[in-house]
C-alpha cells in the first residue's frame, strides 16, 4: 500500500470514540483560540482585501464566512476563514523538525462539516486529524522542509484534503485521490518568510487549506489524483530529498494524539520570538527597567533565529508582517510598552520613534550549544546591559504557551474575549464559548458558524491581559 492509501484508510475509518479525552479537550481549546484569532483577523487590512476579492468570485453556498456571515461555497469559505485565523500570526504553533500552524486547516473541517450538515463530534474528528498529519509531515523530513528552502504550506497541501475529505464523508479511495490532487499541484517557496515580508506570509497556508477543500470536492465527483504523490517516482520524497522517515507518517497514529503536543501562541509573533520576549519581559518587570536605562539586549538563540528574525530588513520594519517576524522590533516594543499584543503592530506603533530608537540595542547571536538541544528545548539566553554597567540575565527553555507551560482555559477565554470585542457582543461571545466547550453536544456545525456573525457596531479591541512567562 502507498503512504496515502494508509493515511486515507485511517482517516475514513476514524470514530469519535477513538479519540482520547485529552484530544477532545485540546480540540476544544484550540478551536476557541482559533475562532478568537479569526474574529481579530476579520478586522485586518489583508482580510478586508481578500473578502473584497471573494465578494467578486465566490459562489453562493452553505458555508459561512466568519464575521460577515455570508453564505458561500466551501472553497471560498475555507480560504477566507483560514486567512482570518492566520493573519495575525497569533494561532497555534508546532515545531519539531519544521514549524507549522495546524489550526490553519480548521476551516477545511468547518466548511466541509457545514456543507455536509455534520455535528460537533464529526468536527472534532477533523480538527484532530489535521493536527495529527500536519505535525507528522513536519516531523518526517530530515532536515526540516524549511531548511531546504520550502514553506510548510507545501505540507499543508497534503493534509488539508485529508481533513476536508473526511468531513465530506468520502471513502478512503476518494480521500487518497484528494491528497494526490491537492499535493501534486501546490508547493510553496520559502521566499514568503525570508527578508522583507508581505501579506503572502500569512496567506500561503490558507491557500493550501483551500487547495485541499477544492481537491476533496473534485474527488467527491470522481476526479482522480496520483496515489504515489508521497513515496513514488517524482513524488514528495523524490523531489524534496535528502532524507525522509516515512514511518513517522503512519506509525502508532494517535499514540498520543499530536494535538495534545501542540503549543498555543501567547504573543502575536513568529514562534522563535516568544521565549526572548518572555525573558525580556521578565527582566524588565523584575528590575523595573525603563527603555532609557537599557544599553544593550543580547539574545543567544538558534542560527535560524539570527538568520530569519534579525536580518537587515528586521531592523527597519514598516509592515506588520515584517514587524511580527523581527526580533529587534518585538524586543524594542517589550522594552517600551512592557507588553507585546496586537496593539503593538499597528502602523502607528511600528513607526513610533520611542520603539524605533531601541531597535539597534538588540543583538542576536547564534549559539551552537542552544542548537544542540533544539527542538526538544527552545532555549534562549537573554542578557540586558544597563547604562550603569549592570548586567541581568534570564534563560528560558520554552515559552509560555508551550505544552509544558500551557495557557490556562481562563487565559484562552481572555484572549478570545480581547480579540472578539468589537466584533461580537458579550452575549454572542458567551454563546460561542458555551458551544465550543460543549462541542460534542452541538447538533449542526452551522449553528456555531452562525454565532460568529459580527454585530453592526464595532469597537476598538481591548488589550489582552498579560502574565509573566513563568506564571
Amino acid at each position: 500500500m502507498t503512504i496515502t492509501a494508509r493515511i486515507a484508510q485511517f482517516a475514513a475509518s476514524l470514530k469519535f470514540e477513538d479519540l482520547s479525552p485529552e484530544a477532545v479537550y485540546q480540540a476544544k481549546r484550540f478551536l476557541l483560540d482559533s475562532l478568537g484569532c479569526a474574529l481579530g483577523g476579520y478586522r485586518q487590512h489583508d482580510v478586508v482585501i481578500a473578502l473584497e476579492v471573494l465578494g467578486e468570485i465566490a459562489g453562493k453556498g452553505p458555508c459561512t464566512v466568519i464575521g460577515s456571515g455570508k453564505q458561500v461555497d466551501a472553497v471560498s469559505a475555507s480560504l477566507a476563514n483560514a486567512l482570518m485565523i492566520r493573519c495575525m500570526d497569533y494561532n497555534d504553533i508546532y515545531w519539531k523538525q519544521d514549524p507549522s500552524h495546524p489550526s490553519d486547516i480548521f476551516p477545511a473541517a468547518l466548511a466541509c462539516c457545514e456543507r455536509a450538515g455534520s455535528d460537533g463530534r464529526e468536527l472534532m474528528i477533523g480538527l484532530v486529524l489535521g493536527h495529527e498529519f500536519e505535525c507528522r509531515f513536519c516531523e518526517a523530513a530530515f532536515p526540516g522542509i524549511r531548511e531546504r528552502g520550502w514553506h510548510h504550506a507545501t505540507l499543508t497541501a497534503f493534509v488539508s484534503p485529508i481533513v476536508a475529505g473526511r468531513a465530506l464523508h468520502l471513502s478512503a479511495e476518494q480521500i487518497q485521490h484528494a491528497i494526490g490532487i491537492s499535493a501534486s499541484r501546490h508547493a510553496t517557496l520559502g521566499a514568503v518568510t525570508a527578508g522583507k515580508l508581505t501579506m503572502m506570509k500569512n496567506t500561503v497556508d490558507p491557500m493550501a487549506t483551500q487547495s485541499g477543500v477544492l481537491a476533496a470536492l473534485m474527488a467527491e465527483k470522481g476526479y482522480t489524483g496520483p496515489e504515489h504523490v508521497v513515496d513514488g517516482k517524482e513524488g514528495l520524497t523524490h523531489c524534496f530529498g535528502p532524507e525522509w522517515k516515512l514511518n513517522v507518517l503512519t506509525d502508532a497514529l494517535g499514540e498520543p494524539w499530536r494535538i495534545t503536543q501542540c503549543g498555543m501562541k501567547f504573543f502575536p509573533t513568529e514562534a522563535l520570538t516568544h521565549a526572548p520576549i518572555s525573558a525580556v519581559l521578565d527582566l524588565v518587570h523584575e528590575h523595573n527597567l525603563k527603555p532609557e536605562q537599557v544599553e544593550k539586549v543580547r539574545i543567544r538563540s538558534l542560527a535560524r533565529a539570527a538568520d530569519i528574525l534579525s536580518d537587515p530588513s528586521k531592523y527597519d520594519p514598516h509592515t506588520k508582517e515584517t514587524a511580527d517576524h523581527s526580533l529587534p522590533y518585538v524586543i524594542a516594543a517589550a522594552l517600551v510598552d512592557r507588553q507585546v499584543t496586537p496593539a503593538q503592530f499597528t502602523p502607528e506603533k511600528i513607526n513610533d520613534s520611542r520603539i524605533r530608537s531601541q531597535l539597534r540595542k538588540v543583538e542576536v547571536v547564534a549559539d551552537e550549544e542552544i542548537e544542540k538541544v533544539f527542538p526538544a528545548l527552545q532555549r534562549v539566553i537573554v542578557t540586558i546591559r544597563t547604562t550603569s554597567g549592570q548586567e541581568v540575565t534570564r534563560q528560558l527553555d520554552y515559552p509560555k504557551g508551550d505544552p509544558r507551560n500551557p495557557l490556562t482555559d481562563a487565559e484562552i477565554e481572555e484572549k478570545f474575549a480581547a480579540l472578539a470585542d468589537g466584533v461580537l457582543s458579550r452575549a454572542q461571545q458567551k454563546k460561542v464559548r458555551e458551544a465550543v466547550w460543549g462541542l460534542e453536544k452541538l447538533e449542526k456545525v452551522g449553528e456555531l458558524m452562525r454565532m460568529l456573525k459580527a454585530r453592526k457596531t464595532r469597537r476598538e479591541p481591548r488589550p489582552v491581559e498579560r502574565v509573566t512567562a513563568n506564571a
